[in-house]
């Protein structure tokens, strides 16, 4: 029987276990990636391992979420981050390069390779071969130092692809057509693969658009093959001595499967306030629209812009509407200056921004009160543009620009000749501001004001009581969590003050009563902690004294942040007991230690008004860090040890 293209590079990296789904395996990891708002708790999180420079590869920390400086904190965290890069051997990129998908696509993908990056939106890079798996920053952390990533081994979903996109439909169609049929909780536990001839039609940008919004769908990591349209992407780049092939073999056998004909898919558009809720363009044209903005980590390349300014030509942005366009990196933006793009954007009325994630995390950008904003960005989960009961619709490139034009939802097939977007043989290729690490020398780290230490986690209690401090419903993003924007995200390097917004758009007062109580428990329905990979939402009830979650599932990364933090995450047996718990209720779990000890065996959880029994599904190691408190508490008993 052959293999799939995500089985050959997982075999090329395994350290340890079976690549059996279900079973735990550790890979190990060549490149890592950190973003600003996820990077400095994780550089943090480096220095307290005490290791003098990282042992990957290649490592990169990009700043692309929190370019405002409304005051000292964010830029004092850049350079923060651009000196602590520099001492332990890791690429800077500087504020106003670009989205970290984006260049990393261009500048350092590579076939075949691993990426552990802490962002959720890392299988971006799976449009160029890789295996690239989104985390929280403490694993990052840890695969910079040389530690391997455990995972449980993955399903793996093929999906197969005949035909070729129409006129005016492109990949965000084909990923949003994904989501309408697996919904937001379809990806758990599986990698999701494309293969067959439809594969052949789709450049590495598409692709990446596509890989991108797997994130969607829970999904581990998205995997696509590497061609000769890879070839030619990185030919285009300047890196063509990095390629080579990764292609399923002909008898390839996959877990499950799902067959998709690109000719049959037409313009799709998610409602709000979920990136599943799809519906076919013309189904909801006419809406009024107020704002409209091109660009985020899944739909900011050269294809993509290009496409906007050569539709623009000769037409106006409608007078009810801002077009806003933010590039997914300073390389786009020449490129498409360099091809006569920027004249015709400029021209038709649109509002162009730096290079940056921007909107997307709510930083800038928000909406008006009650009106509808029309965005190319891979989620709508609601109030994250930053304006309360937000009416976020996702869509195309060709949706965004046809109702930019129109004031109003419109079908893009009705603008005309669909314009024809080439990519470029050779791109303009300037890394003037990404920042090789140093070679020689020390380095200071500085270190602003508002950069706080990691705080110290005791180990679990013997027994854990206390009140059930909020029972929450399905698919609570960690957006509920901890909100991003503006306001919260300068506080990310500092765990005490960023902890007072903890789950503040849910209940403002929970941070009052979780302190009155001296901690306690959370109850959640199905797909708790979805989204963004930042771990400050496990961090922080972790440093509030919430030891203990109990929910019908969990999303994969929030659930390993929990961990890492010593946070027990602990499943329903029965999701029907879910019903038969009440906020403000007592529940208490006795001999944690001895319960945690017995895997074969469920975990009693004592109420009011009896017992519940919750999945005992940890392995040996998460078993071992959650008695020790957390990751970083485990791995400096391992090396005490070892001494």
């Amino acid at each position: 029987m052959g293999k799939c293209a995500a089985q050959k590079i997982m075999e090329e990296h395994l350290v340890e276990g079976r690549l059996e789904p279900g079973e735990e395996v550790a890979l190990r990891i060549d490149q890592t990636l950190t973003q600003d708002a996820t990077g400095t708790l994780a550089f943090i999180e480096f220095e307290a391992l005490g290791i003098p420079r990282v042992k990957t590869e290649l490592s990169v920390s990009y700043v692309d979420h929190n370019l405002l400086q409304t005051d000292n904190k964010n830029m004092d965290d850049h350079l923060y981050l651009q000196t602590a890069a520099k001492k332990f051997g890791v690429y800077f990129s500087k504020p106003g390069n670009g989205i970290s998908h984006q260049i990393h696509l261009e500048r350092f993908a590579s076939p075949g390779k691993t990426l552990l990056g802490a962002d959720s939106h890392t299988p971006t890079a799976g449009g160029c071969g890789m295996l690239a798996i989104g985390a929280g920053g403490l694993d990052v952390a840890m695969a910079m130092a040389g530690a391997p990533f455990y995972m449980v081994t993955p399903k793996i979903l093929g999906v197969r692809l005949t035909g070729r996109l129409r006129p005016w439909v492109s990949a965000k169609d084909v990923i949003l057509e994904i989501l309408s049929r697996h919904t937001v909780k379809g990806g758990f536990g599986r990698i999701i693969e494309y293969y067959g001839p439809g594969v052949e039609t789709l450049q590495v940008p598409e692709r990446a658009t596509i890989a991108n919004m797997g994130a969607e769908l829970g999904a581990t990591t998205t995997v696509f093959p590497s061609d000769h349209n890879t070839r030619r992407f990185l030919e285009s780049q300047g890196r063509g001595d990095v390629w080579r092939e990764i292609k399923p073999d002909p008898d390839a056998a996959y877990d499950e499967g799902d067959e998709l004909d690109l000719s049959e898919i037409e313009p799709l558009i998610a409602s709000p306030s979920s990136p599943d809720n799809v519906r076919k363009v013309r189904d909801v044209e006419g809406v009024k629209v107020a704002q409209v903005i091109v660009g985020s980590c899944g739909n900011s390349s050269f294809r993509d812009l290009m496409l906007i300014a050569k539709t623009l030509q000769g037409r106006r942005v409608h007078e009810d509407v801002s077009f806003e366009i933010n590039p997914g990196s300073s390389q786009v933006l020449e490129n498409i200056a360099y091809n006569g793009g920027l004249q015709a954007l400029i021209s038709s009325g649109v509002r162009l921004h730096q290079p940056g994630c921007l909107g997307c995390i709510g930083l800038g950008q928000a909406p008006a009160t009650g009106v509808v904003t029309v965005r190319t960005f891979p989620r709508n989960f609601p109030g994250r543009s930053g304006t309360k009961d937000d009416k976020v619709y996702l869509c195309s490139p060709e949706v965004a620009v046809a109702t930019a034009i129109h004031g109003e939802i419109t079908d893009p097939r009705r603008l005309g000749e669909y314009p024809e977007v080439q990519e470029p043989e050779k791109y303009i290729i300037n890394d003037s501001m990404i920042i090789p690490p140093s070679t020689e020398g020390e380095v200071d780290i500085f270190r602003g004001p508002n950069i706080k230490p990691f705080p110290t986690l005791q180990p679990l209690e013997r027994d854990i009581s206390g009140k059930i401090l909020l029972k929450l419903a399905d698919n609570i993003t960690t957006d509920h969590i901890l909100p991003a924007g503006s306001r919260i995200l300068p506080l990310r390097s500092n765990i005490p003050a960023i902890s007072e917004y903890t789950f503040e758009t849910v209940d403002p007062t929970f941070v009052k009563r979780v302190r009155e109580a001296g901690g306690g428990f959370i109850v959640a329905g199905e797909n708790y902690g979805q989204g963004s990979s930042r771990e400050h939402a496990a961090l922080a009830c972790r440093y509030l004294g919430v030891k203990v979650k109990i929910a019908k599932s969990f999303a994969r990364i929030h659930r390993s942040n929990l961990i890492n933090f010593g946070v027990l995450p602990l499943t329903f047996k029965n999701p029907d007991d879910y019903e038969s718990l009440s906020l403000g209720e007592e529940v208490e779990i006795r001999n944690v230690t001895e319960q945690l000890s017995r895997p074969d065996e469920d975990i009693v959880v004592d109420t009011v008004k009896g017992r519940i029994k919750c999945s005992n599904t940890f392995t040996v190691r998460e078993r071992e860090i959650l008695l020790s408190g957390g990751l970083i508490n485990y791995v400096k008993e391992r090396l005490r040890a070892q001494s």
